[in-house]
């Protein structure tokens, strides 16, 4: 970008936060510095939303929001535990009012998701009969999927069911049904959403191993005549070790199924920690030396996280008719879920916006692929 591309989109958004900070009403030009706009022949520009943001409470992430993306992901009010929290019992609120906002912005929903051994109610853990099991699975997919068919673009249908070595994961629903719960979720789904594109999504299943084990598993969904549309990459990576090599090949492999591959999480983790993957249930014992940047962000570590953006959306652009969308987990640095997990209480820099809603050097490296 040249010095005065860079400066006028510096003071573009500067300007938009300040009047966005006083109150005043402001609309976003299609030229401006966008994402959205910029990818917008390439693929969906995507983000996770919380119910502070769905709401609209927080201005300035509103503005941003409108400004920088056209896809949109619930952070969590459509996982079981919020959606369904007895068993008779839906809680629609928080997720019509997702559904009404976008719809109301021309954004399209990406809803997440279905069945997840994760963030499930309690009552699920205390079915005992097999037969009321499935009773469960069947009814919440039906119940949910149905309710916003034609309404959301795509579900997650079924959230990290593999183990990093590709097998099957040992979780609740796996032990309640067995290893064809997968298939029969999204044999519901296709059922229950007909207008709505349906998804596996995963982390870490660009790695050869368990990247392996998701084709067998879209293969076998396949094979039992079942739809399933697309793949999702969630993309938590770190910083200096993005698998550009195995992300390219995982493109390759997965689209040769004649189906979309999606990122649907990304980040970029700055801070060190021991632990792979993104298993919500792992957690580190934390100490000062785990959180070395809770004052501010150094800039030899704000070009290396420059870089590596640069360098995946290099490999987004070159594959794109094979991308669908490319979604981070969150708006800014200050909604990361990685400021709590894998140690609680960290200040994490892993987005393109920082805490104050301005863009970062990655953001405009990025930009600049398109200019």
């Amino acid at each position: 970008m040249s010095r005065i591309s860079f400066f006028v989109t510096t003071c573009c958004l500067c300007l938009i936060t300040a009047a966005c900070t006083s109150g005043k009403k402001i609309t976003t030009s299609k030229n401006s510095s966008s994402l959205k706009e910029a990818f917008k022949n390439d693929f969906g520009i995507g983000t996770a939303l919380n119910a502070v943001q769905i709401e609209e409470r927080d201005p300035r992430a509103a503005l941003l929001i409108l400004q920088q993306f056209n896809m949109a992901t619930p952070e969590n009010i459509m996982k079981a535990q919020v959606i369904h929290p007895q068993w008779a019992v839906y809680n629609f609120d928080m997720a019509d009012k997702m559904v009404a906002y976008c719809q109301k912005n021309n954004i399209k929903v990406n809803a997440h998701t279905l069945i997840w051994h994760s963030q499930l109610p309690a009552f699920v853990r205390r079915i005992q009969s097999v037969d009321s099991f499935r009773t469960f699975f069947t009814d919440h997919i039906k119940t949910v999927a149905s309710r916003y068919d034609g309404k959301v673009y795509s579900w997650d249908v079924v959230n990290e069911a593999l183990n990093d070595d590709g097998t099957m994961r040992k979780s609740i629903f796996f032990q309640k049904l067995g290893g064809d719960f997968v298939t029969e979720a999204f044999r519901i789904a296709q059922s229950s959403a007909p207008n709505t594109q349906l998804y596996y999504n995963d982390y870490g299943n660009e790695q050869p191993a368990k990247r392996a084990g998701c084709i067998a598993l879209i293969k076998k969904i396949q094979v039992a005549g079942v739809r399933i549309d697309g793949v999702g990459i969630q993309g938590h990576w770190h910083l200096g070790r993005i698998p550009l090599k195995e992300i390219e090949e995982s493109i390759l492999q997965y689209s040769a199924l004649g189906i979309k591959v999606m990122f649907t999480e990304l980040d970029i983790e700055v801070l060190p920690r021991s632990l792979q993957g993104a298993d919500v249930n792992q957690r580190m014992i934390g100490d000062s030396s785990l959180n070395p940047y809770k004052n501010g962000l150094p800039d030899s570590v704000q070009q290396k996280l420059a870089a590596d953006y640069e360098a995946l959306f290099k490999l987004f652009l070159k594959y794109k008719g094979k991308i669908g969308r490319v979604a981070f987990w969150g708006v800014n640095d200050g909604q990361s879920w990685l400021n709590g997990w894998p140690v609680a209480g960290r200040t994490n820099y892993p987005l393109l916006f920082d805490r104050d809603f301005k863009p970062k050097p990655a953001f405009y490296k990025v930009l600049a692929l398109k200019q």
